[in-house]
């Protein structure tokens, strides 16, 4: 009778403990499998057994650079080679779904840690912190999100940094990022949504840029901006997939050789005012407006992307003491990328860019960019490394400079 009783007690806990296992997850099933194993989601996640509509999620990702970096300053100063190491992205992420609609999603990051000569430590914060009400509805056209959410201003950008080709992204995606919204994720509020995966949709209004990410023409910052008057931002893109069976089902940079889509995009965002002074004296009134055009494909093992960028209320000398003059600015990349799935998801990519910083025809503003390199998926994004070579050149009113960069970089999450 006790060996009955032991038996039936132990099939118990065996069976609780294998129901409760399967409850825990994290290894994506549909990935292929990589040299070291299937890619893992982001994020694990646990779902409790009283509670099936609520979970939580908990995760971690870094990426390390080691670099040598040579500035040519064409005769304006001592050129420089620096030799560094130093953690590009390092972050906590956490999620937690309440139910069947709402979810919570957010993250703590300290990037470019011990960045540069002085070996720079930076300082904790917050990424992404908004709540997300996904199909309250009973469809897919309709979705929301509230308060530090992303919002569309590149796809390069809106793309998860560990599912990009390249972890530095372009600059003009960079000026992008800052140029609505602090870091495209101020707080905000948004409607989102799709219709069958062919048109997607995104309106959004909230927390305008930042004063301390607001740049002028050549990269320098106002000592001291006083805003008396700002709006937010409103605006939203749409982005449509024309072809059957082309649709863009996720946002990424890394398809890791599967499937197929095509894509299409267009957005306009706005600050209709942004008034005050600098410490120079200078005064300002700007409207500041961005339009966004994008396109990426892929077929198997080749990726292909491309974005236009045009800024218009651009500031061309933050240290002017009277009203300072304003301007437009253009720019675009093109990348590319093709996975041998074969040599174990080896990747050669190349991406060119150029950005014209403030359109004039007495100065030079301009900003051009080439990337070369290589990466090897051995687990996906979830473990990766690669090798890249950088050159940029600035004109003579950006800082009149060559620079060449050599990278070796690594990421792991899970």
């Amino acid at each position: 009778m006790k060996k009955v009783l032991f038996s039936a007690f132990t099939s118990l806990v065996m069976a609780t403990m294998a129901a409760s296992a399967n409850e825990i997850t994290i290894i994506d099933q549909k990935s292929p499998d990589f040299i070291l194993g299937k890619q893992t989601h982001i994020n694990m996640k646990f779902v409790p057994d009283d509670a099936p509509d609520m979970w939580l999620k908990a995760g971690v990702r870094i990426q390390g650079t080691f670099e040598n970096e040579q500035i040519d300053y064409r005769g304006a100063k001592e050129n420089t080679d620096l030799t560094d190491a130093y953690l590009r992205r390092v972050r906590f992420e956490v999620a937690a779904g309440f139910g069947k609609h709402a979810s919570f999603v957010m993250d703590v990051r300290n990037d470019k840690s011990n960045y540069g000569i002085q070996n720079t430590e930076g300082n904790f914060n917050v990424g992404d912190a908004y709540v997300k009400i996904k199909k309250p509805h009973g469809t897919s056209l309709i979705n929301y999100k509230l308060y530090r959410a992303k919002i569309d201003v590149s796809r390069t950008e809106t793309v998860k940094s560990a599912r990009v080709i390249a972890y530095d992204r372009p600059y003009v995606a960079d000026a992008a990022a800052q140029y609505i919204s602090f870091n495209r994720r101020g707080t905000n509020a948004q409607v989102y949504g799709d219709w069958k995966k062919k048109i997607h949709y995104q309106i959004a209004a909230g927390d305008s840029s930042s004063p301390d990410k607001i740049i002028d023409a050549s990269g320098g910052k106002a000592s001291t901006v006083t805003l008396t008057e700002q709006s937010y931002f409103v605006g939203g893109k749409v982005r449509v997939s024309p072809f059957d069976g082309w649709e863009e089902t996720k946002r990424t940079e890394t398809y890791f050789g599967k499937g197929k889509h095509f894509s299409v995009g267009a957005s306009y965002w706005i600050i209709p005012k942004l008034k005050g002074s600098t410490s120079a004296g200078g005064s300002f009134d700007l409207s500041r407006e961005l339009q966004n055009y994008e396109i990426s494909a892929h077929y198997n093992g080749l990726f292909l992307q491309a974005e236009y960028f045009d800024f218009a209320g651009v500031v061309e000398d933050w240290k002017a003491t009277t009203d300072v003059t304003t301007g437009s600015s253009t720019g675009y990349y093109v990348t590319g990328e093709y996975v041998f799935v074969d040599l174990g998801y080896i990747a050669p990519f190349a991406r060119y860019e150029s950005w014209e910083r403030f359109d004039s025809e007495t100065k030079d503003y301009q900003v051009k960019s080439a990337i070369a390199g290589i990466n090897w998926y051995l687990r996906g994004n979830t473990t990766k490394v690669g090798m890249y070579y950088q050159k940029d050149s600035y004109g003579v009113d950006t800082g009149n400079k060559g620079v060449e960069r050599v990278r070796l970089v690594s990421q792991w999450f899970f």
